[in-house]
This record gives structure tokens, C-alpha cells and sequence, in this order.
């Protein structure tokens, strides 16, 4: 039966790379998520947090929905929104790339950007998001849906690792993964332990904001990581590890992937992929490391990533 488009959403491809790697190190294999419907794995989070929502009954027919969001978050939830019929009033920045807010418009959305300093992601922007939302959220006929707390997120980013350990027949050393949210790595660390897989799960950031590696916050342009404090669903014992990566060297990754690899994504997705490349080199042959494209480099042309 054909359905509609928040049927084409999950069930990803993978990709393994061929040029990127040397034949002395593990094998590194790349989950496309920007074959999902708005080119990003935020829309299984988006569709679970309506859904569940729905179910639970704390969103109604006729209420608005508002979040605060880099863009991908919110480009997800305003076509999932479009589809089931709710108004969708997203708060963003400047900040972010220019094409998130547009294709948010585009879905419908009614967009308000706060003014960032010098166009970086700061604490500060972080904590004008949540005065703003605060006063939203305390409006009738709101549904806020608080991605930062929300823990159907968890249930949605699930998928990605049962899809990884069926796609890989469970064969998984590592598995490492840029935190913004954190609902991704809780998501797929949790699914693939739960299945008796004994993957290494390594947490990522950039190292102009190393948080969850030497505990300090600072400015930086990596859309979707760093947010500049503690995610309120991530532990410890969430994860094995954690690493930073510099932002030069992120944004080169990114630029190779589509240069050699065909793979065209975003900043975020260089951040992976270059500690999934150094994890391949110091796990050597027979290892396996799973990481996520995480969106497609199609929201950042506009930008200075592809220059």
C-alpha cells in the first residue's frame, strides 16, 4: 500500500569508504541519514515525538506546536506538521545555515530568528532560546516539544541501531557520533547493548566547546553539536569515550567526502567521519567503525563550508 511521506523516513543505506581509509586500518562504514525526507535523521525524532504526542493525547487537533532549533530539528518537525495539520512556530538564529530557514518557511512554518554574536553559536544564544520558549510554551493551546528532555527521541534514534546491527549482521567494534541532544548516541548505544553487541560507543564534539572532554563551552560553527552545556538525558555511563575534534579539521572532512567519496554533507558529518578515520586507524584490519552522515551538504552551499 502507498503511504505518505513520513512513510520514506528510516531505513537508510550504508556506504563503506573506499578512499578515505588505509588498507591497514579498519573497515569505516557511513549510515546515510540524508536519504530521510528533508535530508536529515532528524525527521525519526520528529515523527516520534508527534506521534507519541498524538497517542498520549498532550497534542490535540488545532494546538501549535514550537521548539527552538538550529534548523534540522526544525525542518523535520515543520514537515511532519505540515502533513498531520499542525502550525508549526519554531524559534532559530542567524546562526544557522540560511537554507534551514527557508525550507522551514517553505513547510509552512512561521520562523523567528534571535540575532547571534558575529554569526557563532554561543551559550548565550542557547540561553535566549530558552527565555523566549519559556514564555511560548506558557500560552494556551501550546505543544512544546522540548527535544533537549524529550525522551521519544530515544525511541526513534533506536531504529538507527537496530537498522546498523541488522545491515551489519551485528558486526560493530565501534560506534561514534557527534552530541548535540545526545538522543542519536543514547538511541543507538541502548539498541545495540540491549542486543548483546559490545561496541565501543565513542561521544564527539568540537573542540572549540569541549564539554564532555575537558568541561569548558566556548563559541563555534558546527550546526547540531556543542550546545554549550550538559544534555539533560546524557550520563556517563551513556558512553565509552569521548573526543574532540578541531573544526578545520571537520569542515576539510567534509569537503573530501564529496570530492572523493561522492558523499556531500555538512559539518557535522566531517566531525564523524574524522574520528571514525582515526578510530579505523588505531583499531587496524578486521574492526569495524559505524558512523552517521548526518545530513545532506545541500542546506550548507549557501555558506563558506563548499567555497
Amino acid at each position: 500500500m502507498i503511504g505518505s511521506i513520513l512513510d520514506a523516513i528510516g531505513n537508510t543505506p550504508l556506504v563503506q569508504l573506499k578512499k578515505l581509509v588505509s588498507p591497514e586500518g579498519a573497515d569505516v562504514i557511513i549510515k546515510l541519514e540524508y536519504f530521510n525526507p528533508t535530508g536529515s535523521y532528524k525527521d525519526r525524532m520528529a515523527l516520534a515525538i508527534i506521534a507519541e504526542a498524538e497517542k498520549r493525547g498532550t497534542l490535540r487537533p488545532g494546538m501549535r506546536v514550537v521548539e527552538y532549533t538550529g534548523g534540522s530539528t526544525g525542518s523535520s518537525l515543520a514537515m511532519v506538521c505540515a502533513v498531520k495539520g499542525y502550525p508549526f512556530e519554531p524559534l532559530s538564529s542567524d546562526a544557522f545555515a540560511l537554507e534551514k530557514t527557508r525550507t522551514m518557511r517553505a513547510f509552512g512554518a512561521k520562523v523567528t530568528l534571535l540575532e547571534s554574536e558575529g554569526g557563532k553559536i554561543t551559550p548565550d544564544l542557547f540561553d535566549r532560546f530558552k527565555q523566549e520558549i519559556a514564555e511560548r510554551v506558557a500560552e494556551p493551546d501550546t505543544f512544546y516539544t522540548d527535544q533537549m528532555n524529550n525522551r521519544d527521541a530515544i525511541l526513534a534514534y533506536r531504529k538507527i541501531g537496530e537498522e546498523l546491527l541488522e545491515q551489519l549482521k551485528g558486526r560493530i567494534s565501534v560506534f561514534c557520533a557527534g552530541v548535540g541532544t545526545a538522543g542519536m548516541l543514547l538511541g543507538v548505544s541502548r539498541a545495540l547493548r540491549e542486543h548483546g553487541c559490545r561496541a565501543r560507543i565513542v561521544a564527539l564534539e568540537p573542540a572549540g566547546s569541549p564539554l564532555l572532554t575537558k568541561g569548558m563551552i566556548g563559541p563555534h560553527h558546527v550546526e547540531g553539536v556543542g550546545i554549550g552545556f550538559w544534555p539533560p538525558m546524557l550520563t556517563r555511563e551513556d558512553f565509552d569515550e569521548a573526543r574532540s575534534v578541531e573544526e578545520t579539521a571537520a569542515r576539510t572532512m567534509a569537503r573530501r567526502l564529496a570530492a572523493e567519496e561522492g558523499i556531500l554533507a555538512g559539518t557535522s558529518t566531517g566531525l564523524n567521519v574524522c574520528a571514525a578515520v582515526e578510530l579505523a586507524r588505531e583499531l587496524g584490519p578486521g574492526a569495524v567503525v559505524a558512523t552517521v552522515a548526518t545530513d545532506t551538504g545541500l542546506k550548507y552551499l549557501g555558506g563558506d563550508l563548499y567555497q
